[in-house]
């Protein structure tokens, strides 16, 4: 994938922006930068939006900011040589693709039909926006779709909204979604910028859904390990089961490890739905990680990585859900 798609799959959710004054174009990607998203898709569906790509990416160099809603290679060029990094189209039209391709600038191209996707591939393209998404049959189309095409990935668009955010991104090839829903134009019109970066904030949270795996506890020894287990087995009738060499499990809650693991008292997994687009997220936040913990799948995505440092004497994992 583009190194410039790559940061959009990292990024998760591309807010689609349709500005009418190019004047609140920076305080507009402001908020969203603050809300976590540093994204910016401005649809070529308005006459601001030339000037509005030109002017983000002179001020807002952090904002990763492309071109929506392009239709002719005219307009491709227009908003390329304003500055776009990425051109993303409302369907498939394949001599666009072309000329985009031929301007070294990454292209999302528009797809409804399996023969759209399958003439995008032949034309090298691996991430496709897929809309109206909702409209189309939504997420359990592209499930359908995902056995012939293992190696496509989409971005769908129209009809995602944060009620079914976590059902789209759940999903391993779903690469971003388009963020219709958190920018709408009344917001813009009244220069709402709290309510969009809060409307940010709640999208990136049901994005990589956290939450508490289990809590891990050091032992000395195999021996006091399975002693521990079963004192939280015999108090809260939860099952005991040895996991390998490493440790006892009482329950899904508590794992009891057989040594001195990570952390002064133990540890605690955090579960999300895509450990790389955590780590993105996290490390805006400031947080790092500890690369020589990082395990991958056969596809050579991280699925498991500790975080530096500890949490009140505990080290923290985070594991994919």
């Amino acid at each position: 994938m583009n190194d410039v798609l790559k940061k959009i799959s990292l990024i998760g959710i591309s807010p689609v922006i349709a500005l009418d004054d190019a004047a609140k174009a920076v305080p507009l990607a402001r908020a969203l930068e603050k809300g976590g998203l540093p994204a910016a898709e401005i649809t070529f569906r308005t006459a601001a939006a030339e000037e509005s790509i030109r002017i983000l990416t002179r001020e807002c160099p952090e904002v990763l900011v492309g071109a929506g809603t392009v239709t002719t290679p005219e307009q491709a060029d227009r908003a390329i040589d304003a500055g776009a990094k990425f051109i993303v189209t409302p369907g498939f039209d394949p001599e666009l693709v072309k000329h985009v391709n031929s301007r070294g600038v990454a292209i999302c191209p528009g797809t409804e039909t399996a023969g759209e996707m399958q003439q995008a591939m032949a034309l090298g393209i691996d991430l496709v926006k897929f809309f109206p998404s909702e409209l189309n049959g939504g997420i359990a189309k592209l499930k359908s779709l995902a056995g012939p095409f293992r190696t496509l990935n989409w971005m769908p668009t129209g009809g995602v909204n944060a009620k079914n955010l976590a059902e789209y991104m759940s999903f391993d090839q779903v690469a971003a979604v388009g963020g219709t829903w958190i920018v709408k134009k009344d917001l813009i019109a009244n220069e709402k910028w709290d309510e969009i970066t809060a409307l940010c904030r709640e999208a990136v949270r049901i994005m990589l859904g956290f939450q508490i795996l289990h809590v891990g506890i050091n032992s000395r020894n195999e021996e006091e390990a399975r002693k521990t287990a079963g004192l939280f087995a015999a108090a809260f009738d939860f099952p005991m089961k040895e996991n390998g060499r490493e440790s006892y499990f009482a329950g899904s809650a508590a794992e009891i490890m057989k040594y001195p693991g990570m952390g002064t008292n133990g540890h605690i997994a955090i579960g999300t739905r895509d450990v790389e687009r955590a780590m993105y997220h996290l490390g805006r936040r400031g947080i790092e990680f500890d690369e020589s913990t990082i395990k991958r799948d056969a596809k050579g995505r991280a699925f498991f990585v500790y975080l530096k440092g500890e949490f009140g004497g505990f080290a923290i994992h985070l594991k994919k859900i």
